[in-house]
């Protein structure tokens, strides 16, 4: 299931302590949306809820060089949002996105209500006067990227010193007048972001920056940074002759910071460029790199020393849904290690 119903009987773990952050929100936890990812849904709120997730009501800024797959990501979980019966609002401010190479990560973007906004407020009253259809279930809102959005000064051509600061006002007074909105219609929020070097930071200082001030890092419930993207490179023997493809990447992304669970957890992602998330791939090499098992297993039992082939074997027998499982116990097993097993505080006050 990409999304999980809560309504009746949430989860103990959501009533436990979490990392609090001033000014955003922590979630609605009646309806989860999975990322596409089962590790990553683990290291956002896995130990808050079985299996992690998305919560809706929330603002979430995923950010990081190019290629790390941010508008892969960005598609999955609106394809996801769809797949349980959603709307979607998309703003593509660079109109790069590919309908036809969305499609392949489960984004059907002939239902959904695309725009390509130039400035930052033209954005988000776009967003506060948006009516879905749907009811009942997380609608969402996608913006990609927020880099490229420009200002009113900016458009007019009035360059100078006051552009920055210009900028980083507008988004501070819309998402401050957009926050709640989001929070009171349980919609989601997802923007994609660059990273850029901050030649100010000094010595101790914040060494990266993203475009638009601090106005995300307050709102944001949850900020997503992606890094030490790698290609992923296939070989074939044709003809008697090896030819080499790159066929994908693998990025590994942080919770950079999060008012819905503990910060700093990583998780690997998969992509292929003709696929999308690859999450048979990630969780088969999770299992084996966390077990003593040197071949790629399912529920204790061999499936083959091949990637391919144990994938091709999930695959035709059915078995997503219990690899997954195997994924979460294991997970929730070694985070439970790390568990603090001290007296709470006030107790022995």
């Amino acid at each position: 299931m990409v999304v999980r119903r809560l309504s009746k009987q949430i989860e103990e773990k959501v009533n436990r302590p979490i990392h609090k952050i001033e000014g955003a929100y922590e979630g609605n936890y009646e309806t989860i949306v999975s990322t596409g990812s089962t590790l990553l849904d683990l290291a956002i709120t896995g130990g808050r809820i079985k299996g992690g997730g998305l919560p809706g009501g929330i603002i979430v800024e995923i950010f990081g060089p190019s290629t790390c797959g941010k508008t892969v990501l960005l598609c999955e979980i609106a394809g996801n949002i769809q797949k349980a019966g959603g709307d979607i609002l998309f703003h593509d401010p660079e109109a790069r996105l590919n309908k036809q190479f969305a499609t392949l990560f489960g984004l059907d973007t002939k239902e959904i209500q695309y725009s390509t906004p130039d400035t930052v407020n033209e954005t988000f009253i776009g967003i506060r006067s948006w009516e879905p259809k749907s009811t009942g279930c997380i609608n969402g809102i996608f913006t990609d990227s927020l880099a490229a959005l420009s200002t009113e000064l900016e458009m007019g051509k009035d360059e100078g010193d006051k552009m920055g600061g210009k900028r980083a006002k507008d988004f501070s007074e819309q998402l401050r007048r957009t926050a709640r909105i989001i929070q009171s219609k349980n919609q989601l929020f997802v923007c994609s972001n660059q990273i850029r070097q901050n030649m100010d930071a000094g010595q101790f200082g914040q060494k990266y920056t993203t475009p638009g001030g601090m106005a995300f890092e307050f709102y944001a419930s949850l900020r997503l940074r992606g890094y030490k993207p790698e290609k992923i490179k296939k070989k074939i023997t044709i003809n008697g002759k090896e030819e080499g493809r790159i066929v994908g990447v693998e990025v590994e992304f942080e919770v950079f910071k999060s008012s819905l669970w503990k910060p700093y957890h990583t998780a690997p992602v998969i992509i292929y460029f003709d696929y999308g998330i690859d999450d048979i791939r990630a969780n088969l090499q999770f299992i084996k790199d966390h077990t003593r098992y040197t071949v790629y297993t399912l529920n204790g039992e061999s499936l083959d020393k091949s990637m391919d082939k144990a994938i091709s074997i999930v695959e035709e027998e059915g078995l997503e849904k219990d690899l997954k499982e195997n994924v979460i116990n294991l997970w929730e097993e070694i985070e439970s290690k790390f568990d603090s097993i001290r007296k709470p505080k006030h107790e022995g006050q």
